[in-house]
């Protein structure tokens, strides 16, 4: 991956940084290759030019910084895999021209393709900076995300409290666990005083972001269907109706999607980290409970207690750990009970109205249209490990849901 990024660089500043390496079962260089090497030339046409000239037809692992769409509209990588047999491939980005996905896309059409990690992600983007700025990959275009940052909250609210991280370390460090671990190591404190400080600061960025959330600038806006996508995942995993089952729903952000959902439900309960949202949701919906708490820690729930566990845009949080949210999950699930969770897949470009599908790059302003698939099948992967069957998955035009039993 690096090597790739290295060949970028070899690339005209004024144009597409791309690179391009091929490499054989035994790690070594087959071949290589960057945007404009030959005059007039993309990566592809070049690189498929030396491996003639070597007569392969075949390598290993193919590692391309930028997932490049060619004049025609087509996926150069797709016209490579068609003539040279590739058994693994990394991708570093998608193009920034890309806005919705495209037919022939072998990042979405080929199951084990492979992304390049955050920071190398951070890098192609460095290298491309103008381009993806000017296009519609960019936060820019929706203000609510280009000025309310997670990290920087995070960031902020650290500070105050006597420990001052840059949002680099923040962002290197993006789980509950490594943030305290690093306060501990960098301030000299126990660990349950860094744990708390972090739970602390946590609780009150999501509450400043999502307490009060203005859902005109959020993808839902432009799919007022999205009530109807919930209920047609939840017909197909259960044949009880909602306002009969206990319901066990964890994160409600502004409570709006709480009380939209479960207003006629009478066995509800909420949980966030956030007070806020939990005010909203328990005025809207009195009967139910509210529990202060994260999806990583429900010690406050009791076990085998809920027929539904619900969790709508929240697995894909900054700082979460979809591991033991999982394993929290299946514990206060009685047997054969459903889990329905949804990974938030679009972002609103409000000067057009129309949404970019995927999720922020973590310590950037871009979106990146692989990533909401991609943590969708991280969260399935977890889902299995923790016990959970019958597994599917749901893709709509703003969110990605994911449904599963208890065994």
């Amino acid at each position: 991956m690096n090597y790739a990024i290295r060949v970028a660089q070899r690339a005209s500043q004024s144009g597409r940084q791309v690179g391009v390496a091929l490499v054989s079962r035994d790690e070594e260089l087959i071949c290589s290759a960057f945007e404009g090497e030959v005059r007039g030339e993309s990566w592809y046409r070049t690189l498929r030019s030396r491996m003639q000239r070597l007569g392969k037809s075949s390598a290993h692992s193919a590692y391309l910084t930028i997932n490049t769409l060619s004049a025609k509209q087509s996926f150069e990588l797709g016209e490579l895999l068609k003539e040279v047999r590739i058994d693994r491939v990394c991708i570093g980005l998608p193009d920034p021209a890309l806005t919705r996905y495209l037919d022939g896309d072998p990042v979405t059409a080929r199951g084990h393709v492979q992304r390049f990690t955050d920071a190398l992600q951070r890098e192609i983007l460095d290298q491309n900076q103008a381009l993806y700025a000017a296009s519609a990959q960019s936060i820019e275009c929706n203000p609510h995300y280009s000025t309310h940052r997670i990290s920087e909250a995070v960031s902020s609210r650290l500070k105050s409290k006597g420990f001052a991280l840059s949002r680099s370390d923040v962002n290197a460090n993006r789980g509950r666990i490594a943030l305290a671990s690093l306060i501990c190591q960098r301030f000299g404190i126990e660990y349950r005083e860094a744990d708390r400080a972090v739970n602390e600061a946590l609780s009150e960025a999501f509450d400043a972001k999502y307490g009060t959330y203005d859902y005109a600038y959020d993808a839902r806006a432009a799919n007022l269907r999205w009530t109807e996508d919930f209920m047609s995942v939840y017909g197909r995993s259960s044949t009880s109706p909602l306002p009969t089952v206990n319901i066990l729903n964890v994160g409600v952000g502004s409570g709006y999607e709480a009380a939209t959902l479960f207003s006629d439900c009478s066995q509800i309960t909420f949980v966030d980290i956030a007070e806020r949202g939990l005010a909203n949701v328990s005025r809207r919906i009195p009967s139910s409970k509210t529990v202060v708490s994260s999806a990583e820690d429900l010690s406050a729930l009791p076990d085998d207690n809920y027929d539904l566990y619900v969790s709508l845009r929240t697995y894909n949080s900054s700082f979460f750990d979809t591991s033991a949210a999982a394993s929290e999950a299946h514990r206060v699930l009685k047997p054969g009970a459903v889990i329905i969770v949804s990974v938030a897949n679009g972002f609103l470009y409000t000067q057009r109205g129309c949404v970019v599908p995927g999720l922020i790059i973590p310590g950037t302003d871009f979106v990146d249209i692989y990533r909401g698939m991609d943590t969708a099948n991280l969260i399935s992967a977890e889902l299995d490990r923790t016990g959970f069957r019958d597994i599917r998955m749901f893709p709509t035009s703003t969110e990605i849901y994911l449904s599963a039993v208890t065994a």
